[in-house]
């Protein structure tokens, strides 16, 4: 079975939202270790407004992602609006 090493990118249309899902997985997931939450302009926007925010995860040290990991970051961005891709 191989591993998936990839880090993963949560998306939210406001800060708020970024950070509350950042503070559950820390919560659930300590040994995911620091989580970045960086602000996105969007392309080609001038207002501040129009910005995404993305919680940065790097995958597990030991194993990487489950698929029981994804679904569950899938569905706790769903929660807030957001979405997950790979990157």
């Amino acid at each position: 079975m191989t591993m998936n090493l990839t880090r993963q990118l949560l998306v939210f249309p406001d800060r708020d939202s970024a950070e509350e899902v950042t503070e559950e997985l820390s919560a659930r997931w300590p040994e995911l270790g620091e989580i970045e939450l960086v602000r996105d302009a969007l392309a080609g926007e001038d207002d501040a407004e129009d910005a995404q925010w993305l919680v940065v995860l790097e995958a597990p040290e030991e194993g990487g992602w489950t698929a029981e990991q994804l679904a569950a970051l899938d569905r706790l961005s769903a929660e807030q609006d957001g979405w997950r891709e790979e990157g």
